[in-house]
């Protein structure tokens, strides 16, 4: 079960201890308070505890610690719970599982990775057998998901349902991610500022390519043009020295030269 359809659960769980509410006065809320705590599924109590009759029953002195119980199931631990035992009602056995299971979920908030020693103390936990179950039973609940380590004795948290906000959270919740958003619109400047000096990079890279491709290709006309007049003067060399007319550069056509001029003489 995703968070989502969690807190889906818990919430319509909740509607009928809300509708009591609204027709429930005074003393009689310390039992309401202690269904909602003991109903199976329930883990967020934030609308019962804002519930207008509840709000106002909680300060008569019968109400009051169950009130403050009710605030611990929405903010607290186990542990908080024993320290300060004598001002909280006493627990139904199915209450202290599931404010186990809620302690676990906040322990989470900190490390994913919970030793088995750690656990035990935390929870007063005798042994690692009923820890196991413990957790087990959390799995099959939804409010978290993971593995149990037997070797390594640890408990590695995948996801773990998000309990009641504590007011002064949700002011740093809004401080957070207003501070998230000031961070990421900078990383975002900054990379669209990166992105646009890769993008001018290459575009003068490519510039720099096709300027030097250029050079590359006149050069080789120029070597090819070179060669070619070299060859020129070395056959223009050898037609001198053969006695080949320069114009011509033919044997055949200096050979009838000749031939011609000798006959003119004898005419």
């Amino acid at each position: 079960m995703n968070e989502t359809n969690l807190s889906l659960s818990t919430s319509q769980k909740l509607q009928p201890f809300l509708l009591l509410s609204k027709s429930v006065k005074g003393v009689a809320n310390s039992k309401l308070i202690m269904d909602a705590l003991n109903a199976h599924g329930i883990y967020v109590f934030t609308e019962l505890y804002e519930a207008p009759n509840v709000v106002q029953a909680s300060t008569l002195p019968e109400v009051a610690p169950y009130y403050s119980l009710l605030e611990l199931f929405m903010y607290g631990t186990f542990k908080d719970y024993q320290d300060n035992i004598a001002q909280f009602p006493t627990l139904t056995e199915n209450q202290i599982k599931k404010l186990k299971h809620l302690s676990i979920a906040t322990l989470s908030e900190t490390s994913q990775t919970l030793s088995y020693d750690l656990l035990q103390t935390y929870l007063n936990i005798p042994t690692v057998r009923e820890l196991e179950d413990l957790i087990i039973e959390a799995f099959y609940q939804g409010i978290f998901t993971g593995k149990l380590d037997q070797r390594q004795r640890q408990l590695q948290v995948m996801f773990s349902m998000g309990r009641d906000l504590r007011p002064q959270q949700l002011d740093e919740t809004i401080t957070a991610l207003a501070s998230w958003s000031v961070s990421t619109s900078r990383l975002l400047g900054s990379m669209d500022a990166k992105i646009a000096s890769l993008q001018e990079t290459v575009q003068l890279n490519g510039q720099a390519r096709d300027q030097y491709q250029s050079k590359i290709d006149q050069l080789r006309l120029d070597i090819r043009a070179n060669s070619n007049l070299k060859k020129m003067d070395l056959t223009m060399d050898e037609s001198k020295k053969k006695g080949y007319s320069v114009e011509y550069g033919s044997p055949d056509y200096n050979e009838r030269v000749k031939k011609s001029r000798g006959s003119k003489r004898f005419m």
